[in-house]
């Protein structure tokens, strides 16, 4: 039987094929092409390959080892640097150490998707247009509290403030100092304040948090001018902010400390938490938990509910206990919207 010839478009197929394995594999390290581990901190993510800082400021863009599930900012990682460049990368990534913290947040399609780690300090970052919003700021703080991370305050935008709206405002951020947040005015325009700011970074390593419009990368840009970060004017239609960050980097301070500046986030959802974690998240109502009449007390029009009468005593702030079943009610939505996207796959 004769051999069937292939056809012009089947041997053109064949020699890509063939091309495309010469390529991968010219790709793939061989483990006698790499040197001695070393360690370094990722400081920048992207979509397949991420960089690493050593200890003496140098940074190479690595692979990452398929073992590896994630890899994200702020990550000390062990990795090997090549004999040569291969494509723009230097080395690869071979293990992650273990992290002290981690910021995550849930994806619809990704399930909970991790943002950073080992961080100090998350700046919540808000602004007064096109409205200071409380319910932004508490679902923040109910994922800085869950993840055990020192949270900040921040309302940018200010010197767009008349002195009476300052006064309003002063008195609705009173609400966290009164429980223990500290909290910070500023203007990144005009640089009012921005001193303070500065101290607080110095703290360790911080990261920028909160919607798209609030002026994170303006922030940065007075910062750290030669970054010349992206900005984006808030939307005149829909009042958010448009996206100008495509991917989290750690920046080193001129003045000590470190910044983490993550893609802006319209809506920071929180329907991996489960309802007590969202209770556990509002730091004031600890002292009152497990003092209702009922044990398993919804803290709404619930006979005997402690928390609603620590609210009616002064001792909560009713706008926070507001807030909390607003969240509540939030994450049972956003658990349905997630179920029906999912079914839609």
């Amino acid at each position: 039987m004769s051999k069937r010839r292939l056809t012009q478009n089947q041997q053109r197929r064949i020699q890509s094929n063939h091309h495309k394995r010469i390529s991968k594999k010219e790709f793939e390290w061989q483990d006698e092409m790499l040197g001695e581990i070393q360690q370094g901190v990722v400081v920048t993510r992207h979509a397949k390959h991420a960089d690493v800082e050593t200890s003496n400021g140098e940074v190479y863009r690595c692979n990452l080892r398929r073992t590896l599930k994630n890899v994200v900012v702020g990550d000390n990682v062990s990795w090997r640097l090549g004999s040569e460049q291969l494509q723009g990368i230097s080395g690869v990534i071979e293990a992650v150490y273990p992290r002290k913290n981690e910021l995550s947040r849930p994806d619809y399609y990704d399930g909970i998707k991790v943002m950073a780690s080992n961080i100090d300090q998350i700046i919540i970052v808000s602004a007064v247009l096109p409205t200071l919003s409380l319910n932004i700021i508490d679902r923040y703080l109910v994922i800085c509290e869950t993840a055990k991370i020192p949270a900040l305050i921040v309302l940018n935008k200010v010197d767009l403030l008349s002195e009476e709206e300052r006064q309003a405002v002063k008195k609705q951020l009173a609400i966290y100092e009164r429980i223990g947040y500290e909290t910070l005015m500023l203007s990144a325009d005009t640089g009012e304040n921005m001193d303070q700011l500065h101290r607080y970074l110095q703290k360790g390593t911080s990261i920028f948090v909160g919607q798209s419009g609030v002026g994170k990368s303006s922030l940065i840009n007075q910062l750290l001018p030669e970054v010349n970060a992206l900005t984006g004017a808030v939307s005149d239609v829909s009042g958010l902010g448009q996206h100008t960050t495509t991917a989290s980097r750690l920046y080193h301070l001129p003045l000590g400390g470190n910044l983490i500046d993550s893609p802006g986030i319209r809506e920071f959802g929180l329907w991996h938490l489960e309802p007590n974690q969202i209770t556990l998240g509002y730091r004031e109502f600890q002292t009152v938990l497990g003092t209702c009449k009922f044990r398993d007390c919804k803290h709404g029009s619930d006979p005997g509910c402690a928390l609603r009468e620590a609210v009616e005593k002064g001792e909560i702030d009713p706008i926070r206990f507001e807030n909390y079943h607003r969240l509540i009610e939030s994450r049972q939505e956003s658990k349905s919207q997630r179920h029906f996207r999912m079914e839609d796959l």
